[in-house]
C-alpha cells in the first residue's frame, strides 16, 4: 500500500514569517500537535515543505527555556529542511524513515516536491490493526469450514 492512502490528505499549515502565538493558537484550533511550515512553489499553485512546528517544539525551545513568544516568528523554532517522504513510496519505507529519525510524523510530498498530507505513526497502526484483524479472520474461517467440512 502507498503511503497516500493511509496520509491526512488535510495538513494544518503555516508560514515561516507567521507569528509564533498565532501557530500555537492553530494548533489549539485545529486540535493538532504538528504544523507544515511551507512556502509557495516558484512554480506556483501548490505549497513546499520547508519545516515543521510541533507542540513539543513550543515546550522544549520556547515554554521551558522562559523564552516570550510573542517576540517570536515560526521560522525562530520550527525543524527546519525536515525529512519528507514520497506519496507513492511503500508504507514500509516512511517506517524506515520514522524509525531512523525518530518522529511520528511526516510530510508527505508528491513527485514534484509538492506538499501532498501527513502521514502519522498512529494511521499506520491503525493500518496494521486492520490487516491483523483481516488474517486473523481468515484463521477463525478455516476452522469453521473444517468444523462444516469435517463434522
Amino acid at each position: 500500500m502507498s503511503i497516500k492512502a493511509l496520509c491526512n490528505l488535510d495538513p494544518v499549515t503555516v508560514r515561516p514569517q507567521d507569528e509564533l502565538m498565532a501557530a500555537a493558537q492553530l494548533m489549539r484550533e485545529r486540535h493538532v500537535g504538528y504544523l507544515v511550515v511551507v512556502e509557495p512553489s516558484p512554480l506556483g499553485g501548490w505549497d513546499r515543505p520547508l519545516g515543521v512546528l510541533t507542540d513539543r517544539d513550543l515546550v522544549v525551545e520556547v515554554l521551558a527555556k522562559g523564552i516570550d513568544p510573542d517576540a517570536l516568528t515560526v521560522a525562530d523554532v520550527m525543524t527546519a529542511s525536515p525529512v519528507v517522504v514520497e506519496e507513492s513510496e511503500p508504507v514500509d519505507h516512511a517506517l524506515e524513515e520514522m524509525r531512523r529519525i525518530g518522529v511520528r510524523r511526516m510530510p508527505v510530498v508528491g513527485s514534484g516536491g509538492q506538499l501532498v498530507g501527513v502521514l502519522s505513526l498512529d494511521a499506520i497502526v491503525a493500518h496494521l490493526a486492520r490487516e491483523m484483524f483481516e488474517l486473523s479472520g481468515s484463521v477463525r474461517n478455516e476452522l469453521l469450514m473444517e468444523r462444516h467440512l469435517r463434522p
